[in-house]
């Protein structure tokens, strides 16, 4: 489940978390950047993904998200966007992607050698 609360503004760039609509270019780990904030819906840019679909703008509506843990006796469902802010990326959703910059934060020293 993503986040219960997130502060979302214009031109905050986003990760779509569900496949919505494959055949329009919303899969999972789509790159949105925010243009409009509506009542049920945001109206984003995809940014990346398949070629013919970047620089289209898209509605993202709420929708249901449910728990799977099987330990909890009641299965709890609430609606919500189905987006995370994305300021940064998981090695596992860089593979496969080009980028002109790349900023790696290191707080503490992870080389052994100096």
């Amino acid at each position: 489940m993503p986040r219960h609360t997130f502060r979302l503004k214009v031109g905050a760039p986003v990760m779509l978390l569900r496949n919505l609509a494959t055949h329009k270019g919303l899969a999972n780990g789509t790159r949105l950047i925010v243009e409009a904030l509506r009542d049920r819906v945001v109206q984003a840019k995809i940014v990346t993904g398949a070629a013919e679909y970047v620089g289209t703008s898209v509605l993202i509506p709420r929708i249901s998200l449910s728990t799977n843990d099987a330990g909890l006796p009641v299965k709890f469902v609430r609606r919500q966007l189905p987006l995370r802010l994305a300021f940064a990326v998981s090695i596992n959703k860089l593979q496969g992607q080009t980028y002109d910059k790349v900023g790696v934060y290191l707080p503490r020293p992870v080389f052994s050698h100096g």
